[in-house]
């Protein structure tokens, strides 16, 4: 299906971008994280959400 060149190149391109994007997420960090503050209660709201909306499904199930 696929050559043994065509495999080398994906896993070396795998390999570039995740290490790229790790080092690129890193210094972007260090820049960005007094401008998100307070995230973590958005992500707990959507997570309640998602909680309430499968809660009413069970119960509306039967």
């Amino acid at each position: 299906m696929f050559s043994t060149g065509q495999i080398y190149f994906a896993i070396f391109f795998v390999i570039a971008f995740v290490t790229t994007m790790i080092i690129v997420y890193r210094k972007d960090l260090k820049a960005l994280k007094p401008f998100y503050k307070g995230t973590y209660w958005i992500f707990i709201g959507f997570l309640i959400f998602i909680g309430l909306l499968f809660l009413i499904k069970f119960l509306m199930k039967d």
